[in-house]
């Protein structure tokens, strides 16, 4: 319910070109208890009066020269200067009235003026017009605290990532500069692929935990310097499911990226990978990018199996192959992205050599 109080302090422009009109619907405004009560007989104002003073309740006349009723209400509308403008308009010809209702008027009061229909139609007007501000304001205050729920739950999932990531670091020591490395390399080949600033950001906080998995690998098995067994390489390549498992039932969009890159970032573009041997497209995209992100960190990386390579080296192998690792492992527009702006990971990967968590913007 809008208070009487609010009623007679809402702002109001009356608009016609003939003062005696002027002067007495203020007199019936302002007797009656009205108190923001404003006046132009000139119609090429209106539009710059409402946009710096917000009128609630414009009182317009029809016919005027320079510019008549019809021609105020089509500039404010062109204007889009209020959502829900009130207008009330002035008339002494009956065949005008639903002409302005067309164009745009709530309603319209006959000359000459009856004060008890002038007064009960603005009041009436007015409850709308406040009740509509006040909705507007409600609105406006909910959208603003979803904004900020939604920023709550953004940093909330985050933290979960990063506790994951964490975990899985603790786990295998060699890791902990990968997985942020890993970030910068995902987020830039996203960009250059031309994905939109959610995939972009999603893949960002979600690589980290493509080898979340390793939690579940033998420490003996993780960490050890020689060939594995083919035991051994069965246990440690079940490091993708596991880390599938561990994620999978995640409701956030970076738990649900980060599962489909656990999952599937062994796989490679001609069939060769695993766990499924999946090919070409049916490779989620997200995996698609870490798969050759991986490779070239780790092939940078000193392991206990292998001596870091310079960049030369590792694009070398990417680009040509080494028997091992071959071209025909990768989305050949990925590769040929990666490949075309080799210089911007070879920049990431020297100047992330310090551990430092990725900035949660």
């Amino acid at each position: 319910m809008i208070a009487i109080n609010d009623i007679f302090e809402a702002k109001l422009l009356i608009v016609d070109d003939q003062p005696a009109n002027v002067m007495l619907l203020r007199h019936i405004l302002v007797g009656s208890g009205y108190k923001a009560v404003s006046s132009t007989t000139n119609p090429l104002e209106v539009c710059d009066l409402q946009k710096k003073e917000h009128f609630d309740l414009i009182l317009l006349d029809l016919n005027m020269p320079l510019m008549d009723g019809f021609q105020v209400m089509a500039a404010l509308k062109e204007e889009g200067i209020d959502d829900y403008l009130s207008v009330l308009v002035l008339t002494a010809q009956p065949d005008h009235k639903l002409r302005a209702l067309d164009a745009g008027a709530r309603d319209f009061v006959s000359k000459p003026f009856d004060k008890t229909e002038v007064l009960t139609r603005i009041r009436n007007m007015l409850e709308v017009r406040l009740l509509h501000k006040e909705l507007h304001k409600h609105n406006e205050f909910l959208e603003h605290r979803v904004q900020e729920r939604t920023v709550q739950l953004r940093e909330s999932y985050r933290e979960t990532i990063h506790t994951l990531a964490s975990a899985a670091e603790h786990k295998d020591s060699d890791t902990g500069l990968h997985v942020q490395r890993i970030s910068y390399y995902c987020r830039e080949l996203a960009s250059q692929l031309g994905m939109d600033t959610e995939f972009c950001d999603q893949i960002f906080y979600a690589s980290p935990l493509h080898d979340v998995g390793k939690i579940a690998v033998p420490d003996h098995i993780l960490q050890k310097p020689g060939t594995f067994t083919p035991a051994e390489w069965e246990i440690m390549k079940g490091h993708v499911t596991a880390g599938n498992d561990i994620l999978i039932g995640g409701q956030s969009p970076y738990l649900k990226m980060g599962a489909n890159i656990a999952l599937n970032h062994h796989e490679r573009w001609d069939g060769g990978g695993y766990p499924r041997g999946l090919v070409g497209d049916a490779i989620p995209l997200s995996a698609r990018i870490m798969n050759i992100c991986d490779i070239y960190d780790a092939l940078r990386s000193a392991r206990p199996y292998k001596v870091a390579f310079d960049h030369a080296l590792a694009m070398d192998i990417i680009t040509r192959g080494d028997g091992r690792t071959v071209p025909s492992h990768f989305d050949p527009q990925i590769l040929q992205s990666f490949t075309r702006n080799a210089h911007v990971f070879c920049e990431i990967f020297e100047t992330r050599v310090v551990a430092e968590p990725p900035t949660l913007t």
